[in-house]
């Protein structure tokens, strides 16, 4: 059965590429330690990975990627939320899975391999015991609703300040994002950002778990701060608002 190995360098992920046949397909999943999310992806590749047998050629390569320790491989595939998946065959993409749906996950992975004529270790023993991972949607709300607010919870508090936007730093998708990472930028300060048109889900429960209706979010500490006008009208009322967070000398802001 195939398994999962862990890509820790940028030469390793060329050298990975370059050498897998050009008809492979390879499962790329970016990871990051804080989300809770990747967690349970890891899981649910580990046993889809497993059903798939060992062949040669390779018809499948799985592969795990620290989203935020090799931020330059997350770059050149457009990872802005995590976890994050990129199927790749002949160095290029063929489909991405952003969010945490087994299902959609498993859809994409299946149609793919198909492709490639890699049969599962269940369709190759007719005996074989499929995995069966239920479906998103047959969850219990609540029991969804609670697991949503306890990811939020973590991700308002990767970072000591954490940005929500449209869109990334490098690209912000409104005015009022592209102001506010402005106003981190000039006040030279670290934080940790998530583009919340990635994910859906977040996007919808954290107006309601933050009990604030727009974005962009700036939270600090766990702690909402509030949107554009509030970070302004914090700035004015007091310099040295932002100076706790201001990176030490010699590093760079995000």
């Amino acid at each position: 059965m195939s398994t999962i190995s862990e890509v820790n360098t940028i030469p390793e992920w060329e050298q990975l590429l370059a050498s897998v046949p050009p008809t492979t397909l390879v499962v790329a999943s970016f990871h990051a330690p804080w989300a809770a999310p990747c967690a349970q992806m890891a899981t649910v590749l580990s046993t889809l990975a497993s059903e798939y047998p060992v062949t040669e050629p390779t018809t499948t390569k799985w592969v795990s990627i620290n989203a935020e320790e090799l931020s330059d491989i997350s770059e050149a595939y457009d990872v802005t939320a995590v976890p994050f998946l990129v199927l790749l065959r002949d160095g290029k993409v063929v489909e991405t899975v952003s969010g945490s749906s087994a299902v959609k996950v498993r859809t994409a992975i299946e149609t793919h391999a198909k492709q490639t004529g890699g049969e599962t270790v269940a369709d190759a023993a007719p005996n074989g015991t499929d995995v069966v991972i239920t479906p998103e949607e047959e969850q219990d709300p609540e029991k969804k609703k609670e697991e949503l607010f306890k990811r939020l919870g973590d991700l308002v508090k990767a970072a000591p300040v954490m940005l929500f936007m449209k869109g990334t730093p490098s690209s912000p998708q409104c005015g009022f994002s592209r102001q506010l990472v402005g106003l981190l930028r000039e006040n030279s300060v670290k934080y940790g950002f998530f583009n919340i048109l990635a994910d859906d889900e977040v996007r919808q429960g954290l107006k309601e778990y933050a009990d604030w209706p727009t974005y962009p979010q700036l939270w600090m500490d766990g702690e909402l701060v509030g949107g554009l006008d509030i970070v302004k009208e914090e700035i004015s009322n007091n310099a040295d608002f932002l100076k706790a967070y201001s990176v030490a000398t010699g590093e760079a802001a995000a």
